[in-house]
């Protein structure tokens, strides 16, 4: 796996270095996101070892295991949804919750935080391409639930999530990720420059979303290779 992952990170390091160039971005600007989820505790130490120090998983309990099994060598990243039934766990497992998408969830993740005495970095997951199964706030509620996390007191609200339509036009993957850069923008006028992170685009659109405005991709098989079962 060491041999392939080191090949696919060359690769993507290229492929975002051009679309950097071709969109008139600085690669300095991206962060990315390696996401292990359905991968085995010892690809996250492979990950970090090359540099990833932002690691994605979906589950808590998945990531539970593997969590406990490396320790805390990288940044943990909860980008799938979140049940309040999970939120106490996944509070002392993530440094970095993406995926909030209603005030009922902020509200327990606030809850849990001040219960462990820490302040909680979160995103709020926007449904912008308005598919029914994807999970996010709706992008005409996104404003309303910027303005009441942020004054949550253990939460530090830096920005917002989306995930792109599941078509092939690329024009409208890019508006998709437009209209949540719009309202990254309008969100930076509540929250001010804490909310620095617009976390867009995965391994099959990040180019479009590096085009969009994008700080952050979240890539996974571009690194690794198919999920495992």
């Amino acid at each position: 796996m060491k041999d392939s992952f080191s090949k696919n990170s060359i690769e993507l390091h290229g492929q975002i270095l051009e679309a950097c160039e071709l969109y008139d971005r600085d690669a300095d600007d991206i962060t990315v996101v390696a996401v292990t989820k359905t991968h085995p505790a010892g690809t996250i130490r492979t990950a970090v070892a090359a540099g990833y120090h932002n690691i994605g998983e979906s589950r808590v309990q998945e990531a539970e295991a593997k969590i406990v099994d490396v320790g805390r060598i990288a940044r943990f990243h909860l980008i799938g949804h979140l049940q309040t039934n999970k939120v106490k766990r996944a509070v002392e497992l993530f440094d970095v919750i993406q995926s909030v998408d209603s005030l009922k969830l902020a509200e327990e993740i606030d809850r849990r935080a001040a219960e462990q005495g820490r302040m909680m970095e979160c995103l709020i997951e926007v449904n912008c391409s308005g598919e029914s199964q994807k999970y996010g706030v709706p992008p005409e509620e996104c404003l309303e639930l910027i303005k009441r996390v942020n004054d949550f007191p253990n939460i530090n609200l830096t920005g917002l999530m989306t995930i792109g339509p599941n078509v092939d036009d690329e024009e409208k993957i890019r508006l998709t990720f437009r209209q949540c850069r719009t309202l990254f923008e309008q969100g930076e006028n509540f929250v001010g420059d804490q909310f620095d992170t617009l976390s867009m685009g995965m391994t099959d659109d990040f180019p479009l979303a590096i085009a969009e405005g994008s700080t952050m991709i979240r890539v996974g098989s571009a690194l690794f290779g198919p999920r495992e079962s």
